[in-house]
């Protein structure tokens, strides 16, 4: 079982070899107790019925993959868009691991984020000492302009009460009196990462607009024209916050990116450690409260701080993921009309480019059948742009949508004569949308890098676009928003569609007449 020095091999290719075969087989027949394989194949193909289906749509106590994550990890995603900001999450270790590992497998960068290391007599006793401990540490540590604080089920469970925490190890002397550590609570058994970025984005901006819990007076607005801008939970933060400064840029709009996470999540190797990069500054996240306006591009991952920006007066707008040709005019319009400015003539020339491309493919994807799944948001942006395509979003799957959303998707789905059989199933996981993938089969899935085990199941080809994406590299580099971006997603689409295609036809001298150059 040894390695050759001179050939090293890849562990798919080792574990191949005979020596692990007979010590896994060895393993099996000794340890696992295994069941009568004709069983096992007759349990899986009952899986694949609508007798089962039946039965598994109809569980309320299980919950098999769910396509979401929990609060803490959109916590940690919206404090990172802070200039020189620390995520701290007042809970166990192991969780914050999660979240950093998740994050940093996604991007392929470092994810700075600290723990109050909560263990047993913590869930007994309360975390106060923790996170007293935790603040001087991290304030000392790792020299933050700001610490922004989350919890998880540990601290939430036992009632730990981050306000009177933080201002007891402030007393204390952990963190100067005057620092800033905004808080929020984010209990992981409910909601998803999506509610959880929610939380903590509204509690930074309630810290800083509303008096900094208590301790010096509240912000008076004073409308200017500039425009906030809150791209939500998103893994192409990189790619369509640059995307978003360019258009801002195009039309001559002043403009504060709130939570602005694209450079910490694309540093440069250059020789220097960046713990910390770029961020919405904590002077503009202060001066955001006099804007003219916010737009979020993520309706349901922004529905509380949307809320509570709108009670300081200011105009607030959301969007769902804008993808494709009327979404992405919606946004623009809506910007040319809060800002007043025209819509410039290299932005029109973008959409012209759309449309054309959408044309030259649309013999490809028209009438192709999709199953989708993930954050609300970004299954309304992809359905709607395929509905667009003259493709049909078959199965529309959100762990984390609402009754109002599953509502919205099927008035989308009604305004398109390619909508007309297609459905939304929120509160759903990947469990059933294997059930669905198997009693009423579509030609592609759409999702994160959890789909590769359906697609691998039920043969369905998977185009990954979601978060988290494990298994491919650098997606998140590229833009989804906007002409620019909805022409990146058209493409990857294509491909996968083409991939197939030479998939079927590959087999020489049977079905290679269709193997063609010209697509």
């Amino acid at each position: 079982m040894t390695q050759n020095a001179e050939h090293i091999l890849d562990h798919s290719e080792l574990f191949r070899g005979d020596e692990y075969q007979q010590m896994l087989a060895n393993k099996k027949a000794l340890f696992e107790n295994p069941h009568d394989p004709a069983e096992v194949d007759r349990i899986r193909e009952w899986s694949k019925t609508p007798e089962y289906r039946e039965k598994n749509f109809a569980r309320e106590a299980l919950t098999v993959n769910p396509a979401k994550a929990c609060q803490p990890l959109g916590a940690v995603f919206a404090a990172l868009g802070f200039e020189r900001t620390l995520p701290f999450v007042h809970g166990s270790q192991g969780c914050v691991a999660y979240y950093r590992s998740h994050l940093s497998r996604h991007f392929k960068e470092p994810t700075s984020c600290v723990s109050s290391s909560m263990t047993e007599d913590a869930a007994v006793f309360g975390g106060l000492n923790n996170l007293t401990d935790g603040l001087a540490n991290s304030y000392n540590m790792y020299k933050p302009k700001m610490i922004a604080v989350a919890t998880t089920c540990m601290a939430e469970v036992i009632g730990d009460d981050l306000n009177a925490f933080i201002k007891t190890s402030k007393e204390k002397g952990s963190v100067p009196a005057d620092y800033d550590v905004p808080f929020a609570h984010t209990p992981a058994f409910v909601g998803s990462h999506v509610t959880g970025y929610d939380n903590t984005l509204k509690g930074i901006l309630e810290h800083f607009w509303d008096g900094k819990a208590g301790t010096a007076p509240k912000l008076q607005r004073k409308a200017n024209n500039t425009i906030n801008f809150i791209g939500g939970f998103d893994g192409y933060t990189v790619g369509n916050i640059r995307e978003i400064k360019r258009i801002f840029a195009l039309m001559g709009i002043g403009y504060t990116i709130l939570a602005d996470n694209s450079d910490v999540f694309d540093t440069p190797t250059d020789g220097e450690f960046r713990m910390y990069d770029g961020g919405t500054t904590l002077k503009d996240a202060a001066n955001a409260v006099h804007a003219k306006a916010t737009i979020s591009m993520q309706q349901y991952c922004t529905e509380k701080t949307l809320s509570f920006i709108k009670g300081h007066d200011q105009e607030v707008v959301a969007f769902n993921h804008p993808l494709g040709v009327s979404a992405t005019d919606e946004f623009l319009m809506t910007l040319s009309r809060i800002a007043n400015k025209a819509i410039p003539y290299a932005l029109e020339q973008e959409r012209g480019r759309l449309v054309d491309a959408m044309a030259d493919s649309s013999a490809h994807i028209h009438g192709k059948k999709f199953a989708i799944y993930g954050d609300p948001d970004l299954c309304y942006g992809l359905a709607a742009f395929l509905l667009e395509l003259g493709a049909e979003p078959t199965h529309v799957l959100s762990t984390n949508g609402s009754k109002a959303w599953e509502q919205k998707m099927q008035a989308l789905f009604a305004s398109s004569p390619f909508g007309k059989n297609c459905r939304a199933f929120p509160g759903k996981d990947l469990w059933h949308m294997r059930s669905l993938l198997f009693t009423e089969p579509v030609d592609f899935l759409i999702g994160n890098t959890y789909g590769k085990y359906l697609e691998r199941d039920t043969g369905t080809p998977l185009v990954r676009i979601g978060f988290p994406i494990f298994d491919r590299h650098h997606h998140h580099r590229y833009p989804v928003w906007g002409y620019q971006g909805s022409m990146n997603v058209l493409v990857k689409i294509l491909d996968k569609i083409f991939d197939e295609i030479d998939r079927k036809t590959s087999s020489v001298g049977k079905t290679d007449y269709s193997f063609d150059i010209i697509r």
